[in-house]
């Protein structure tokens, strides 16, 4: 019997239905961590507020959305919830369930970032009039989002990994087509060494545009400025 076939492996390699799979794990990646990140930012400010309700409620989502399995998310979403009326198909549930999910994780992300500026410069920005608005959006977020960098595309590259889990309630993905190709081929070591390469070139390719964003956002802050001192 022939374990390995390397016509298989390399037919397989450029094989259009994976490479749009990989396009749409890609996808659901990038619409997640937009509204995941959507959700982590008021998750953050909420638990930074000193009203109680505000704060314990995200604590509470946080808790409840990390404490649970994404898997188990999931399923109660696009299987569960029709039992009370609500439906949602394939793509609806994977990308809300993905969304609230990582939204809990992002919050922490983010209000770290937001605790790491000092407050006094928060302070003196409100001393010169500017509205707590505008003190979040010209002074907090610009010197929080360069220290939310590296754990938030830490995140982004566990993301493009995490969509292989919506395959189980057969979102079209790059596992989910692999599989489907499997059952037609029986190539298995070889599609799934080769869909194991996809997902090692996406994370790869986000690491360098991770790489240039701590580059373009640390000017100033690192080495290169203390030696032009």
């Amino acid at each position: 019997m022939q374990v390995w076939r390397w016509d298989g492996f390399f037919d397989s390699l450029l094989n259009t239905y994976l490479l749009e799979g990989a396009l749409i794990s890609v996808g659901l990646t990038a619409g997640s961590l937009v509204f995941g990140l959507a959700i982590g930012i008021l998750l953050a400010l909420l638990r930074l507020s000193e009203n109680r309700w505000l704060s314990g409620f995200a604590a509470f989502y946080c808790w409840f959305f990390r404490g649970t399995p994404l898997l188990v998310q999931l399923l109660i979403i696009y299987t569960g919830l029709p039992l009370i009326g609500l439906r949602f198909d394939v793509w609806e549930a994977a990308l809300i369930g993905i969304s609230l999910n990582e939204g809990a994780y992002l919050s922490e992300i983010v209000r770290a970032g937001i605790m790491s500026v000092p407050k006094g410069q928060r302070e003196a920005a409100l001393a010169l009039g500017l509205r707590r608005p505008q003190v979040f959006r010209l002074v907090t977020w610009p010197q929080a989002f360069r220290v939310m960098i590296p754990p938030l595309g830490n995140s982004v590259n566990g993301l493009l990994k995490t969509t292989s889990i919506a395959s189980v309630i057969s979102v079209d993905e790059l596992l989910r087509r692999t599989q489907l190709l499997i059952q037609e081929r029986f190539l298995v070591l070889e599609l799934f060494t080769v869909a194991a390469l996809y997902y090692l070139l996406m994370t790869t390719l986000w690491s360098l545009v991770q790489m240039r964003l701590e580059a373009r956002y640390g000017r100033g802050y690192g080495t290169e400025a203390t030696e032009r001192r």
